[in-house]
């Protein structure tokens, strides 16, 4: 049977886009779609590299973990730098994701000897050490934005340009999608969600529409945000309830996840999961993770744990945002554990 034609330059559903989703067989096509700015389909651009391993200074022989593997971006890079002798391992929570990429990176050269992958979210850093490396890694980073793949694929209900089912789960298989958490959850406790995880300033505004109320696709939910932020603030226009849309979309995706507890339990560990001297650096995307991020690494270094932290926030260069929009928000913060084996009575290794 023959294949359809490619439909037109820019085909805009994501399914019709064949030749982003197969880089190996249209790079030309793919490079193009890269030069223009954009992120081809079932791809993802790592953000900051080399301000990553800037901080991170990886060295052969050295054990790394990714938190977040996501494409494989950032552990390809460091992966360059641990060699020979070093070691990364990768953890992902995303049960569709994390084989492809692990298959990916195979594909690539990257063996068992060099690189390892868990399926996990972050708060699970600690077990995996206890297994791999009571002594704790010498290289400690995560990125806490949503990966491309999972964020342009309509299916996995993350995004309002495609209508598809309100999901937003990292994993499937497990918890409750979006569509179900706002069907049972009070004004109050959405207001509370919007606010904490968006900023939201319409966020009462938006609950009392929303809460509690059965919206089964991600354009439902949408509409329901638009016509909430047009009656409370009808001066701000379309383009107002738009960006309204985008942080109810982020604060619900961060809530069905919980994403901030599960950062909060990767910062409470990290000293004892880092050797003596390791490094390690986090990319956040919203004030709500770059303010847990600051406030301990701070806390830590009042307290001796980390012998050193970037006082100053790292942000994408001009150049990398204009190749990479969704590099705009991304902050970078980075800490040095003490070189001493034991940091006081509180000190442990992981468990």
């Amino acid at each position: 049977m023959r294949r359809p034609r490619y439909p037109g330059k820019n085909p805009r559903a994501f399914h019709l886009k064949y030749k982003e989703l197969q880089p190996e067989r249209y790079a030309a096509d793919v490079q193009k779609v890269l030069q223009a700015g954009k992120t081809p389909a079932g791809m993802h651009r790592p953000i900051m590299v080399n301000e990553l391993l800037a901080v991170l200074t990886p060295q052969p022989g050295e054990l790394a973990v990714d938190c977040t593997l996501g494409f494989g971006g950032h552990a390809r890079a460091v992966l360059e730098r641990l060699r020979p002798g070093g070691r990364l391992i990768g953890l992902d929570v995303d049960p569709l994701e994390l084989p492809r990429s692990e298959a990916r990176l195979r594909k690539a050269g990257l063996g068992a000897d060099v690189f390892d992958t868990r399926r996990t979210n972050f708060a699970g850093l600690a077990q995996v050490l206890g297994e791999v490396a009571p002594a704790g890694a010498d290289l400690i980073y995560a990125d806490l934005g949503v990966s491309s793949m999972q964020l342009d694929n309509p299916e996995r209900g993350f995004t309002f340009k495609d209508d598809a089912p309100l999901d937003m789960r990292m994993n499937p298989t497990r918890g409750e999608p979006a569509s179900a958490l706002l069907a049972r959850l009070s004004v109050a406790a959405l207001t509370g969600i919007l606010v904490a995880n968006a900023d939201e300033p319409l966020a009462d505004a938006i609950a009392q529409r929303v809460a509690g109320q059965q919206h089964d696709t991600t354009r439902a939910l949408a509409h329901a945000v638009r016509v909430a932020v047009m009656a409370a603030r009808p001066r701000g226009g379309i383009e107002a309830a738009d960006l309204a849309v985008r942080r109810v979309f982020q604060a619900l995706r961060i809530a069905v996840n919980d994403e901030l507890s599960a950062l909060d339990a990767l910062l409470r560990t990290l000293p004892a999961c880092l050797a003596p001297g390791g490094r390690v650096a986090i990319l956040t995307f919203h004030s709500g993770e770059d303010r847990r991020v600051k406030k301990a690494f701070q806390a830590g270094r009042r307290e001796s744990v980390y012998v050193d932290a970037g006082d100053d926030v790292a942000r994408a260069s001009a150049e990398e945002v204009r190749a990479n929009p969704r590099a705009s928000s991304a902050k970078l913060r980075w800490a040095v554990r003490t070189p001493r084996a034991t940091i006081g009575s509180s000190d442990h290794q992981p468990t």
